[in-house]
């Protein structure tokens, strides 16, 4: 299961980030991941941040923070922002 509201309200104010938002919540719907290592398998740019793991969204211009409960397979999504918001660190 994933949390797709964000999704859906960042896409309204960002529409540019559909598709590949689109896609990237396919491929995760239907991912059975247990680690970063099987992430890194379908989005090879994924990265650790702490707890969270954080997914580049259309070509690095946006960046996108989970928290994934490996055992139920739930995925939150915490935040999406653009590139430079997310390098500010204030997400944190």
């Amino acid at each position: 299961m994933i949390s797709k509201k964000a999704m859906d309200v960042f896409t309204e104010m960002h529409p540019d980030a559909q598709p590949s938002l689109t896609t990237w919540y396919s491929v995760a719907k239907h991912a059975r991941w247990n680690n970063l290592v099987d992430i890194r398998k379908d989005f090879p740019h994924a990265d650790p941040v702490g707890r969270r793991t954080v997914f580049n969204i259309s070509g690095n211009k946006y960046r996108m923070v989970t928290r994934i409960n490996y055992r139920s397979q739930r995925v939150y999504v915490l935040a999406i922002m653009k590139h430079d918001q997310y390098s500010k660190e204030k997400w944190k």
